[in-house]
């Protein structure tokens, strides 16, 4: 209920990491560094969807999810450049530090 929450995103995937298998983790992680607050959650609702799941798998860009008043270009340009590193960072970190089983999910809260 709070407006001075702050929400971040690692992903530990537990099948190899490869592009066909990454769209919504990565477009998750692009609207984090490219859209404001309220466009920014206006797209994870979308992209949390089980038919997005299956639209992108099934071969949709992801553009067709971005909303008017989002900052298409900039969301466009980053996704096309964003590589699968940043993803296998957020793996290992997930695995060597929280020690986290491939796939394993968790919380991590440091708040009041």
């Amino acid at each position: 209920t709070s407006s001075h929450i702050r929400v971040g995103i690692l992903n530990n995937p537990s099948s190899k990491i490869k592009e066909d298998n990454t769209a919504i983790a990565r477009g998750i992680l692009t609207a984090f560094l490219t859209q404001n607050n309220s466009s920014l959650k206006s797209l994870l609702s979308k992209l949390t969807k089980e038919e997005t799941a299956k639209s992108l798998a099934a071969g949709t860009k992801i553009a067709k999810f971005l909303t008017p008043e989002m900052d298409n270009n900039a969301f466009e340009k980053k996704y096309n450049t964003l590589g699968l590193d940043i993803i296998k960072t957020h793996q290992m970190f997930c695995q060597e530090v929280l020690k986290l089983l491939p796939g394993q999910m968790a919380v991590v809260s440091n708040g009041r």
